[in-house]
């Protein structure tokens, strides 16, 4: 049903069926009808998006307008910029630089802390002190009349999470390397995090005052590291300093503002009004207070902000010294009150026009997120998938293995396949068990775990059950990288997947003659099964799979043992027992989301 002069209808980012067929005045089964006809099958309560409205609309005679673009989307992280994506839609000739927004991530003992207190506590612009009144998640300090933002964020955990909610705060990462300690895990892992958020890195090398302080030899680890110091031909900045001499210190700021300059980072101040939850909470006195880092637009006094799932118009708002604000433009960050909820840290915000159209989108999004409970899990199958039909490039990889002998070999291996039209990004390699930061990390990135000869810690297992990420374990490297080969070329069959159903911890151990030794147990998670897969380990290395010769509960065998209950355990061809080892029973699923 076309016209030549249709209506014009405004929509919302997304509507139900019913909505949908009150607003084209027609009944909800003609709505349904037109649905079917392009392939939706959808009920008459059922939400479909704004694209999918206007084909609808345009069918029953109506030209549909967008109501209000909601701005959080599901991006591939990593790809573009934060702030590109949140400029996409703002006229070229109105942007305007703004400062840059930092966090810096390093290892647990080189500085980080001390190094946020002496660029805090430092005015360089004036040479007083800093004043910090509160914590507020984020500060600006001033330099030469230009400003930095810095966020204070714990580390690389916390970067990566927002980033695992679709928000990339930081433009520009400072890492922290201590010259007397030199390159760490932790320090590998936090490169790994910023290269998986594509966000550009400016090393601090920390305590050059200590006797032990070799940056030489720092150097060399970065560039195996992949950041080459721009001294050695390489495009990293390295900037020595000394967080607690304060030595360095305007340096290194220099940097921050040289490299925000080749990035060129900018926003329309007079835009629509977009930016990141950095923290929230409740206080007592004050009810929910959120800081907000402003991306683009001004945020003003007696706006009404859509955080997340939260709402409200702003009562209150102040700056890191506790100074109140009417207005907080590009890059600034705001303490605000007035929010009905507690927003998440990582939720994008935006300023709507009233408090009833913020509480029609929150509603809009509860019933999308509840019509959405089933996770689309990153594997292999589908990640060929969304490449064959242009969604993906790469093939992106977490690889953690036994020991540091291994990942070299393997490493090499995976990137003699880049050959074909994906390509192997080997994000982060590591040895040690798969951790929730490697969970976190593959969300974050849409990444996939692959093991060898290592364990998924229980946390790390339950987080990736959550998310839908795929962890892999292998204990042979060739069928490691056949699977990844297979992959590329589309060919990876469905396989096994391991669920674990239950752990039993062993309590003590019985020596019973021409049996052998059997394992007093308590069943502390899920259940041990007779016929299942049996798996022991003994401070969290594996050292015996296979299965069960037989199991009891008091004098009876039995097939089965819950929680909370004792039990007797036999294992085939293993009666190598020790107080306080760990039985986890496994079955094997088959299942094509790997």
């Amino acid at each position: 049903m076309s016209n030549n002069n249709p209506k014009t209808i405004e929509l919302p980012v997304s509507i139900t069926v019913r909505e949908l067929a009150q607003q084209t005045q027609s009944s909800p089964i003609q709505v349904i009808k037109i649905l079917m006809s392009n392939g939706v099958m959808a009920n008459i309560n059922q939400t479909i998006d704004f694209d999918t409205a206007a084909i609808v609309a345009s069918e029953l005679g109506f030209e549909a307008h967008m109501q209000m673009p909601e701005i959080i989307e599901e991006k591939e992280t990593g790809e573009i910029p934060l702030w590109r994506q949140l400029i996409a839609n703002e006229d070229e000739s109105k942007l305007t630089p703004r400062p840059p927004v930092v966090t810096i991530l390093g290892h647990v003992d080189h500085g980080k802390t001390t190094l946020l207190d002496a660029i805090r506590h430092t005015n360089v612009a004036g040479g007083e002190a800093g004043g910090i009144t509160q914590h507020i998640g984020a500060y600006q300090v001033e330099l030469k009349g230009r400003s930095i933002t810095f966020l204070d964020t714990p580390g690389h955990a916390a970067f990566t999470a927002m980033r695992a909610r679709g928000a990339q705060g930081a433009d520009i990462v400072v890492l922290v390397v201590a010259a007397n300690d030199g390159v760490m895990p932790q320090t590998r892992e936090a490169i790994a995090h910023a290269k998986a958020a594509r966000v550009p890195i400016i090393v601090a090398l920390n305590k050059i005052d200590l006797d032990g302080a070799n940056p030489d030899y720092v150097k060399r680890q970065l560039s195996e590291n992949g950041l080459v110091p721009d001294e050695w031909d390489g495009d990293t900045m390295v900037v020595p300093v000394s967080a607690k001499q304060k030595i360095g210190i305007e340096d290194l700021l220099e940097a921050i503002l040289l490299v925000a300059d080749s990035i060129n980072i900018r926003a329309n101040p007079n835009g629509r009004v977009i930016g990141t939850v950095i923290e929230s909470k409740i206080d007592r006195a004050k009810g929910v207070v959120a800081t907000l880092l402003v991306q683009n637009g001004t945020l003003e006094m007696g706006d009404v902000v859509l955080a997340g799932n939260a709402y409200g118009r702003v009562r209150a708002m102040f700056d890191h010294r506790g100074r109140k604000l009417r207005k907080a433009g590009p890059s600034t960050p705001a303490l605000i009150m007035g929010l009905n909820d507690v927003p998440d840290a990582g939720d994008l915000f935006q300023v709507v026009p009233t408090e009833k159209e913020a509480r029609i989108l929150v509603e809009e999004r509860k019933a999308a997120a509840q019509q959405q409970q089933t996770i689309a899990k990153v594997s292999l199958e589908e990640l060929f998938n969304r490449f064959q039909s242009g969604e993906v490039k790469e093939l992106r990889l977490i690889l953690k293995v036994d020991v540091q002998g291994s990942l070299e070999p393997i490493v090499n291996s995976l990137n003699d396949l880049n050959k074909g039209d994906i390509k192997i990004n080997v994000l982060h390699a590591e040895t040690g068990n798969i951790s929730e930061n490697d969970v976190m990390l593959a969300a974050a990135s849409k990444a996939i775990i692959l093991g060898f000869n290592v364990q998924a810690d229980t946390p790390a297992r339950r987080l990736a059950e959550a998310e839908g990420i795929s962890i892999r374990l292998y204990q042979i490297i060739y069928r490691m990288i056949e699977d990844i080969e297979k992959a590329l070329k589309g060919m990876l069959m469905p396989e096994f997947k391991e669920v674990v159903i239950g752990r039993a911890e062993v309590q003590t151990v019985f020596h019973i003659s021409k049996v052998g030794d059997i394992a007093g147990c308590r069943v502390v998670q899920g259940e041990i099964r007779r016929n299942g897969k049996i798996r022991l380990l003994r401070a969290g290395q594996v050292i015996y799979e296979g299965e069960i010769s037989s199991l009891k509960h008091e004098k009876d065998d039995v097939r089965e043992v819950r929680q909370g209950f004792d039990c007797g355990i036999s294992l085939k061809n293993h009666s190598n027992f020790s107080a306080g080892d760990i039985i986890e029973c496994y079955v094997l699923e088959k299942n094509s989301l790997l």
